[in-house]
């Protein structure tokens, strides 16, 4: 990553420029860092990267730390960054000037800091030293909250923006496009006459914008600014769900995270069912903290299996996950259940008939879910005894699997 100590930095065979918007914002976990991990690999095939605000959750050195080092290992052209409204503290001793310009041989990149919804008197004059040289044709500028627009409130305010503009105006020509962040989705939109893009992809999760901007519309992304016959272009870019797979290389590597994750969910499974026993026994406080454990055991097996990961785009991904459900109780459950009883062994029988029953149910539901936007059911019962799946308003007194009460089931409602 760039430290940034000059205001004006000029840029030899640079041609093109990938944008990352909030990777860090919402924590520096793994799970998120996924996403901006594969972020980096696309913004890669441009000549430089720009990261659009928000790089970390709080503006700690650990954290700065934290994503410096990550970034300079798997960035592979050089990263520049710009101050979001989460990038406080100790932003300065780690990426440098908050304002500064980068002048390419066919276009300028103007970084404006507004983190606290204001733009500074230094960047402002920036610009229109940048505006005003003779050479500098097409110009980005490049901020974190956006300026007034026809989507989100979550912007300046008008009486900043026409500082911004008061500058620009005499040059508006050579403005070619306004870029920001901030918002956890995308959109574009035009703002006096000028292309508004706003790129929130790299990390944090997608979040809605408006009736029209959902989040399930919205994958995360980046931005590749370009050069293509003498105008200065750009295309979102969406980031493949199964994409960065530097990990799943190793073969090491690989096994040894496939058995942390085993690990990990038997222990979250393991205590949730001492929870279970504490609460019949009146334990309360126990039983709570060993829901809080299990809990923490589930994210760190989410934290390694994530690195793993090779998930379908998710408006695909439901319908994944019929065939192993089809599988299990069509042919495992059946086989094993058959085994147990020739063994004599009837509990084992019992819990794989039972499961059976339900995966059945699972295959049912997930086909319907597969036409997510369209899936009827709001209210789901499970039976905490057998694991049992209900669905509707009429659902039976007793479970029909295991003959649990109705009053004991689990319900869960959207």
């Amino acid at each position: 990553m760039i430290k940034v100590t000059e205001p004006v930095i000029r840029l030899r065979q640079v041609r093109s420029m990938g944008v990352i918007g909030d990777p860090g914002c919402e924590g520096l976990g793994t799970y998120n860092m996924k996403v901006y991990a594969g972020a980096l690999e696309e913004t890669g095939k441009d000549d430089i990267t720009l990261i659009a605000g928000d790089l970390v959750p709080a503006g700690t050195k650990h954290h700065y730390q934290t994503i410096q080092e990550l970034t300079e290992i798997l960035a592979e052209n050089e990263v520049y960054t710009l101050r979001g409204n989460h990038d406080t503290g100790s932003y300065i001793e780690y990426f440098g000037l908050k304002n500064y310009a980068l002048l390419a041989d066919e276009f300028a990149v103007v970084v404006l800091d507004n983190a606290v919804r204001s733009f500074e008197k230094e960047g402002l004059t920036l610009l229109s030293q940048v505006l005003s040289m003779e050479d500098v044709e097409r110009v980005i500028i490049a901020f974190h909250i956006p300026v007034p627009n026809h989507f989100i409130q979550n912007c300046v305010s008008e009486e900043e923006f026409a500082r911004l503009k008061n500058v620009y105006e005499p040059w508006k020509e050579k403005v070619k496009y306004l870029l920001c962040g901030h918002v956890h989705s995308r959109f574009e939109d035009e703002v006096n006459g000028i292309p508004l893009i706003c790129t929130g992809g790299g990390g944090a999760m997608i979040e809605d914008v408006s009736k029209e901007i959902r989040a399930c519309d919205v994958e995360h992304h980046i931005v590749h600014f370009y050069m293509e016959e003498g105008m200065l272009k750009h295309r979102f870019k969406d980031l493949p769900e199964d994409g960065y797979g530097r990990e799943r290389k190793d073969r090491v590597l690989r096994q040894k995270l496939e058995e942390t994750v085993q690990g990990e969910l038997l222990a979250h499974f393991k205590y949730l069912m001492f929870a279970d026993r504490a609460e019949r026994r009146g334990m309360d406080r126990i039983a709570n903290l060993f829901r809080a454990l299990a809990a923490s055991e589930y994210y760190h097996a989410r934290s390694f299996y994530s690195v793993l990961d090779r998930p379908a785009p998710f408006a695909e991904s439901v319908k994944t996950f019929v065939p192993g459900e089809e599988f299990e109780y069509e042919h495992l459950y059946q086989m094993l259940a058959e085994y147990a009883k020739c063994h004599q062994s009837p509990l084992a029988e019992q819990a794989y008939t039972g499961a059976a029953s339900a995966e059945k149910v699972h295959a049912s539901l997930l086909a319907q879910a597969a036409d997510m936007e369209n899936f009827p059911e709001g209210t789901i019962y499970v039976c905490p005894v057998c694991g049992y799946v209900m669905t509707g308003d009429a659902v039976p007194e007793r479970c029909p699997v295991c003959g649990g009460p109705k009053k004991q089931y689990e319900r869960y409602e959207a």
